[in-house]
């Protein structure tokens, strides 16, 4: 009996890690490969909600403008990664710019992890609906100089976006193509979903981390009263500031594998919408709790496909027509969604124990 007890969990790792690998090929066989491209879209939402997780959930930093972050690392990838520098600076860069993927990456991650120190530094004193104007501004300022740096010179090429994005390359082999691994081909989106679950069990790896060590413990304790947290000698600028960066540096990353993935950025895929959906699965998930956190980000992922799936031909089949928009209803189920979980599951729908064991505190 101790035999199966101790061997238990290493047995539920490799059924886990067997079912993830074999994910792709079941979604691909039982609903299409455009569910698979869902699937991969679902793991960078992951990696978006569990860097959110660092500041909302561990920090108690109410973020509005996180999609910011994201577009930082997108473009990033998207000006290193393709011929765009060419039209800014033709004499400088020929032929573009068309670093290494594994050099591209880190630098968009720690180019956002400094626009997070950036947009720390200056809101170190302010908490609560302050902090969740200034961050919104914040995220709002971005979009909109994404959308205008193409004068004087063309940086980010305005409303239309930078096309023509360098795939990503692993070992020789770029993933936009299928590729022939131990006599199985395997299609670009399946290709994709691999690297992308490497890096999302990376991120989750360094959340789960961070959450055991002094410094979780530390962000903590300002979430729960910043002015004990000071008077037991933590440093609450520091840690402040670490959450924005380690938040901010998960955003780049995702926004970088965006970029590669799409092939294609513009100013519209970053709006204070996508700001507010992170937001959302972070919150309907469970604060601090990364399973949870895990949980949201994949409800909301796949909640606009299963409503265009499902909503439109139902309307079709009855009237003919579609009478309501999937987009709003979308955004309507938002709204419900969180209304019932704040009144029914205040914590979320799979809190961690300490948000848990506080709400049930208070209710006593």
């Amino acid at each position: 009996m101790r035999l199966l007890v101790s061997r238990s969990p290493k047995l539920m790792f490799w059924l886990m890690l067997g079912g993830l690998l074999l994910l792709p090929f079941i979604i691909d066989t039982l609903f299409g490969r455009s569910w698979v491209r869902i699937a991969d879209f679902a793991m960078l939402y992951i990696m978006l909600a569990l860097g959110l997780n660092i500041v909302v959930g561990y920090a108690g930093l109410l973020d509005l403008g996180y999609i910011a972050f994201f577009a930082v690392g997108a473009y990033c990838f998207a000006l290193a990664g393709s011929p765009h520098l060419m039209l800014a600076f033709p004499t400088l860069f020929p032929g573009g710019l068309h670093l290494s993927f594994w050099i591209i990456l880190p630098l968009a991650a720690l180019l956002a992890g400094a626009f997070g120190v950036l947009l720390g530094t200056p809101t170190l004193r302010l908490r609560g609906d302050y902090l969740a104007i200034v961050t919104l501004g914040f995220g709002e300022i971005t979009r909109i100089f994404m959308n205008n740096l193409d004068t004087p010179i063309n940086l980010t090429n305005g409303p239309q976006g930078i096309s023509r994005i360098d795939s990503i390359n692993v070992a020789g082999m770029a993933l936009n193509t299928p590729q022939q691994i131990f006599g199985i081909t395997l299609p670009s989106v399946h290709l994709y979903f691999y690297v992308f679950l490497g890096f999302t069990a990376l991120a989750v790896f360094i959340s789960r981390r961070l959450e055991k060590s002094r410094i979780g413990r530390a962000w903590m304790a300002i979430r729960e009263d910043e002015i004990a947290a000071a008077a037991m000698g933590i440093n609450t600028r520091n840690l402040k500031l670490l959450a924005f960066a380690l938040g901010a540096t998960f955003g780049g990353m995702s926004g970088a594998l965006f970029a590669a993935f799409q092939g294609f950025v513009s100013p519209e895929s970053f709006s204070l919408m996508e700001s507010v959906i992170v937001l959302c699965m972070v919150v309907l998930g469970g604060m601090g709790n990364i399973a949870g956190v895990i949980l949201g980000a994949i409800l909301l992922a796949l909640l606009p496909e299963v409503l265009r799936h499902s909503v439109v031909p139902l309307q079709q089949a009855l009237f003919n027509k579609t009478v309501i928009d999937p987009e709003s209803l979308r955004m309507l189920l938002f709204g419900g969604a969180l209304i019932l979980v704040m009144l029914y599951r205040p914590a979320g729908l799979w809190p961690s124990r300490v948000h848990r064991r506080e709400l049930d505190d208070d209710a006593v």
